[in-house]
C-alpha cells in the first residue's frame, strides 16, 4: 500500500478504507491490552512500553502505512486514559460520539482551511449555518446574535476579552469569582491588562452582594465573568442577578464562561442557565456536554457588531474586490488563520441527534451524578461535599477527616494516585478554598455510566483507603 497516497484522491480513498480497518483493529487491540480506564504502572511504565513499541519515531526508511498504524495506534491506545470507560471520570473530558468521530475523519480527508472561501467553499458556508444555530441556541430569536468557532473556552475567553477591550476601552478591568477558570486571568495577562478583581464566593458561586460592592468601587470599564459550571465543583453562578447588576452599571461587559454548563441549553436543564441570553458574550465547549472530538469550542455574542475588531484584509485571502464580488470573508471569523472545519462534526451531530437527542445524553449524566451522590450519602465511610448541580460530585473518605488536615489531604491525594497507578480508575481532585481540604472528584460526562460503575468506583476508593491506612509507609 502506498503510504504517500493523498487521502482525498481515488487511490487515497481506496487506501483509506483499508487503513481505517487497520486503525480500528489497532484501537481494539490496544484497548484490550489496557483492560481498564487507564494503563497500570504509572508514568515510568507507560514511557517504557511506548518506547519499546516505538523505539525510533523518525527512522531513515519507513515501515509502511499498515505497519506504522498497527504499531503506533495500538501502543497509544494501550497507554491511553479512556474517557469512554465510565471509571475514567476525573476531568471535563468526554468521549466523542462515533458519528462525530466519523465526521471528523471526513474533515481530515477534505482538509479545508477556514481562512479563505477559495479553500473552503462548502465548509465555510456550513460553518455559517452552524454558528447561526448556536447563536440562536444561546440567544433565542435574536437576529443580531452571532457565534465563532474556537478551540475551546481558553480561546473563547481570550477573544471575548479582546473584543470587550476594543469596544469599551484599553483600561478595561476583569472581574471574576475565585472559582473562575484559570484562562480568565491568563487572558488578562496575555492582553497586558491588570490582574482580575476577584469576587468572593459562597458554596463556589459568585456572591451577588460581593459583586455589587466590587462594581461600585472599581472605576473604568469592566469585563465581568460569570461561570456556568465551575471546573472544581460544577456549580453555576447566579447569572440572572449578575446580569441585572451589570446592566445597571455603565460600560460593563458581561461574559459567561459556559464551557461546561453550555450543554444544558439543548433541553429541560436550560432553566439552570436563566439569564444567559442577557450576557454580552458566552463561551461554550461542545467537546464536553456535546461529545465532540477535540476541539469544539464556540463563542457566542449578543450583537454581531461586536465581532468587527476581528476584521482584517489580507489581499491573498480576502481582497476587498473579491468581497465586493460576493465571496465571503472567513478571515475575520477567528484570531487564527489556518483552522480546521470543526463545524462539520457539529453539523453532523446536530442533524443526527437533534436538540432532544443531545438533551437526553445530558440528562443521563445529570441523573447519574445525582444517583452517585445518593450512594455516597448511604455509605458511612464517605462524605459528600454538596448535591451536584450539573454532573460533578465531590466526596471524601471519612478516614481523612479523622486525621490532621494536612495528613488527611495527603491521604485523599494518595487514594487518587493508587487508583491511577493500578489503572483501575481515573478520578479527579479539587481543593476547596473555604476549608482547605482536598476532595475526590467524580465528573460524569459519560451517558453510559450506570450503578454498577459508580458502585465499583466507590468500592475501589474504600479499598484504597483501607490499604493506605493499613500500610501508610508503603504508599
Amino acid at each position: 500500500m502506498n503510504a504517500g497516497a493523498l487521502a482525498a484522491t481515488p487511490a487515497g480513498l481506496a487506501a483509506l478504507r483499508d487503513l481505517t480497518a487497520v486503525t480500528l483493529d489497532a484501537l481494539d487491540r490496544g484497548r484490550a491490552r489496557r483492560a481498564g480506564p487507564a494503563p497500570a504502572g504509572g508514568p515510568a511504565r507507560v514511557a517504557g512500553e511506548l518506547g519499546r513499541a516505538v523505539p525510533v519515531v523518525l527512522p531513515e526508511e519507513g515501515e509502511g502505512a499498515e505497519a506504522a498504524l498497527r504499531r503506533v495506534v495500538e501502543a497509544v491506545a494501550a497507554g491511553a486514559a479512556d474517557p469512554a470507560d465510565p471509571l475514567c471520570a476525573a476531568h471535563l473530558h468526554a468521549a466523542p460520539l462515533a458519528v462525530a468521530a466519523a465526521a471528523d475523519l471526513a474533515a481530515s480527508v477534505l482538509n479545508p482551511s477556514l481562512d479563505s472561501w477559495d479553500q473552503a467553499p462548502a465548509a465555510g458556508e456550513l460553518e455559517r449555518l452552524v454558528t447561526g444555530a448556536v447563536a440562536d441556541l444561546v440567544y433565542p430569536g435574536r437576529r443580531r446574535a452571532d457565534a465563532l468557532v474556537t478551540t475551546g473556552a481558553t480561546e473563547s475567553n481570550l477573544v471575548a476579552l479582546l473584543l470587550a477591550r476594543e469596544q469599551r476601552g484599553p483600561g478595561i478591568r476583569v472581574v471574576c469569582s475565585a472559582d473562575a477558570h484559570h484562562s480568565v486571568g491568563r487572558a488578562a495577562w496575555l492582553l497586558g491588562l491588570a490582574p482580575p478583581v476577584v469576587v468572593s464566593t459562597t458554596g463556589g458561586r459568585m456572591g451577588v452582594g460581593a459583586l455589587a460592592e466590587v462594581l461600585e468601587r472599581t472605576p473604568g470599564p469592566l469585563f465581568v465573568v460569570a461561570t456556568a459550571g465551575t471546573t472544581d465543583r460544577g456549580v453555576i453562578d447566579p447569572i440572572e442577578p449578575i446580569a441585572e447588576l451589570t446592566r445597571r452599571r455603565l460600560n460593563t461587559h458581561l461574559h459567561v464562561d459556559a464551557a461546561y454548563g453550555g450543554g444544558l441549553l439543548f433541553g429541560g436543564h436550560r432553566r439552570l442557565l436563566a439569564g444567559l441570553d442577557r450576557a454580552d458574550s458566552v463561551a461554550l465547549d461542545l467537546h464536553k456536554l456535546g461529545w465532540q472530538p477535540l476541539p469544539a469550542g464556540l463563542l457566542a455574542v449578543r450583537e454581531s457588531s461586536a465581532l468587527a475588531p476581528l476584521s482584517l484584509v489580507a489581499d491573498y485571502l480576502n481582497a476587498d474586490d473579491d468581497q465586493e464580488a460576493g465571496f465571503p470573508d472567513l478571515l475575520g471569523r477567528s484570531i487564527r488563520t489556518s483552522r480546521r472545519p470543526d463545524a462539520l462534526k457539529l453539523a453532523v451531530t446536530f442533524r443526527a441527534l437533534g436538540r432532544s437527542g443531545i438533551a437526553r445524553l445530558t440528562a443521563r449524566c445529570c441523573t447519574a451524578a445525582a444517583a452517585i451522590a445518593d450512594e455516597i450519602e448511604r455509605r458511612p465511610e464517605l462524605r459528600l461535599l454538596a448535591r451536584p448541580e450539573i454532573s460533578t460530585v465531590l466526596f471524601r473518605p471519612v478516614a481523612a477527616d479523622r486525621l490532621p488536615p494536612a495528613e488527611g489531604n495527603e491521604l485523599v491525594a494518595q487514594v487518587r494516585r493508587v487508583l491511577l497507578a493500578d489503572g483501575t480508575a481515573v478520578i479527579g481532585r479539587a481543593t476547596i478554598a473555604e476549608d482547605g481540604l482536598v476532595w475526590l472528584k467524580f465528573t460524569v460526562l459519560n451517558p453510559e455510566t450506570e450503578s454498577v460503575h459508580w458502585g465499583r468506583l466507590l468500592d475501589l476508593v474504600g479499598s484504597a483507603v483501607t490499604r493506605l491506612c493499613a500500610a501508610p509507609a508503603a504508599a
